[in-house]
């Protein structure tokens, strides 16, 4: 088990530095700091909609306006679109972008739901490559603490996390894969990837 963590890293920290090279560049304004500031909001917010009580539709409405805040949806959606993105047209991408929103609210919100009765608490920070990490502890009832790291950028103009790291699994990477695949079993066809993606996750 140790061995398959180890390689999931691994895997994790080359594929995902891969998938954001170039996109995520802080300017100045940006500092560890500010960028430990906005994932303890985030983490503040995900601890509350866990420990809820709300339906499983409910919590991925609020998981929806969490990403919507703080996250970098549009580079996130870029990265995992991949070369496709470069064909796509202006009105594909935002339709993409929005669906993509809507998808990952639903697959992380589930991930999520497995903390209830748990505990995040932001335990680091500092500058990493051309952008800032994050790093924060996930403690789930009868399970063993794990790390859930962030990565935040001030590109788009706004603090915001475009990646995390969930116990070594790299969102970035691990939605490239799952983003092509998906393209690929569609035959290349955005547009019927963009329509299966408003209830995949």
């Amino acid at each position: 088990m140790a061995s398959e963590l180890t390689r999931r890293r691994l895997l994790a920290g080359v594929f995902g530095g891969a998938a954001v090279v170039g996109l995520a560049r802080p300017a100045l304004a940006l500092d560890t700091a500010a960028a430990r500031a906005l994932v303890d909001a985030v983490v503040a917010e995900v601890n509350r909609i866990i420990n809820s009580g709300a339906s499983e539709a409910q919590m991925f409405a609020e998981f929806q306006a969490l990403f919507a805040k703080y996250a970098d949806v549009p580079i996130i959606a870029r990265a995992a679109l991949g070369i496709a993105a470069r064909s796509a047209s202006p009105a594909q991408m935002t339709a993409f972008t929005q669906a993509f929103e809507g998808y990952l609210s639903r697959k992380y919100g589930r991930r999520f739901r497995e903390f209830i009765g748990g505990k995040i608490q932001v335990t680091n920070a500092y500058p990493l490559n051309n952008f800032y990490e994050v790093d924060s502890t996930a403690t789930l009832r009868g399970q063993p603490p794990f790390d859930l790291r962030w990565w935040v950028s001030n590109k788009s103009g706004r603090d915001l996390f475009f990646n995390m790291v969930i116990d070594g699994v790299n969102m970035l990477a691990t939605e490239r894969t799952q983003i092509g695949a998906m393209l690929d079993q569609e035959h290349g066809n955005l547009d019927a990837l963009i329509t299966r993606l408003k209830t995949a996750g």
